[in-house]
C-alpha cells in the first residue's frame, strides 16, 4: 500500500473541471467567424487537455501552424468572455477536496492555462478557496511535460516530490509529475486527448472522481 500522500497536485481542465463545453463552444465561434464549417463538438472535446492549439487543429483541419498561431489570440478572447457557461467541478471532486483537508493534506492546481485565463475563472469557483498551491501556464519559462511546475508546486507547499501525488487526464501531466519525482494517476474521467491512457505508464488510473479517495488512501 501506498503511504498517506503529503499533498495531491491536480490539473485544471478535464481533471477538476469539465470546461469542454465552453472550450468547444468558443472553437466553433470562430470557425463561424472564420467562415469555417462549424466542427464536431466530440472530436474538439477529445483533445481539450492537449491545449488551445490542439483544440484548434481539430477545429480547422489541414490549417498550417502559423495560422493556428495567428488565430489563438482570437480563440482566447472569445473563450475568455464565456468561460463560466457551463463549465463545473466534476462530481465527486467536492468530496475528493473535503476528504484531503479532513486529513491535512494540501492540495493545489498545476495548468497549462494562462494565469489571465485559470485565475479569474478560479476566482468564480467556490472549491479553489481551498487550493494551497496555483501553478499555470505562463508561471514559469516552461509548462508540462516539463518537471518544472509540478517541482515548483511542491516547493511552494514545502513537500517533497515523492510525498506527492500529481493526477490529471492528459500523457503531459504524467510525464511531468514522474519526471519530477511525484506519484502519477490518470483522471479516467478526463479528455484523455482520445488516446488509451494505459500507455502512459503512470502509477494508476483512476475511473471516477469519488474512487480517488481509495487511490489516495484517504478512506476511514
Amino acid at each position: 500500500m501506498n503511504p498517506l500522500p503529503r499533498a495531491v497536485l491536480f490539473d485544471l481542465d478535464g481533471t477538476l473541471i469539465d470546461s469542454a463545453p465552453d472550450l468547444v463552444a468558443a472553437v466553433q465561434s470562430l470557425c463561424v467567424e472564420l467562415g469555417a464549417p462549424r466542427p464536431d463538438a466530440d472530436s474538439v472535446r477529445r483533445v481539450v487537455s492537449a491545449g488551445g492549439r490542439a483544440m484548434l487543429r481539430k477545429g480547422l483541419p489541414g490549417v498550417d501552424e502559423a495560422m493556428i498561431d495567428q488565430w489563438l489570440p482570437r480563440f482566447l478572447d472569445i473563450y475568455s468572455v464565456a468561460m463560466l457557461q457551463h463549465t463545473r467541478l466534476y462530481d465527486g471532486i467536492h468530496e475528493v477536496l473535503e476528504a484531503l483537508t479532513a486529513r491535512s493534506i494540501a492540495w493545489g492546481i498545476v495548468t497549462n492555462k494562462p494565469g489571465w485565463l485559470a485565475r479569474p475563472l478560479l476566482a468564480q469557483m467556490d472549491f479553489f478557496a481551498g487550493s494551497a498551491v496555483l501553478v499555470t501556464g505562463d508561471t514559469l519559462p516552461v509548462r508540462k511535460p516539463d518537471p518544472a511546475p509540478v517541482l515548483h508546486a511542491c516547493a511552494q507547499l514545502g513537500v517533497a516530490p515523492a510525498e506527492a501525488v500529481m493526477v490529471g487526464d492528459d500523457l503531459r501531466d504524467v510525464l511531468s509529475g514522474r519526471a519530477a519525482g511525484t506519484r502519477t494517476l490518470v483522471a479516467g474521467w478526463g479528455y484523455l486527448d482520445g488516446e488509451p491512457p494505459q500507455a502512459w505508464q503512470a502509477d494508476g488510473i483512476v475511473d471516477t472522481p469519488i474512487e480517488l479517495i481509495a487511490a489516495l488512501g484517504l478512506e476511514a
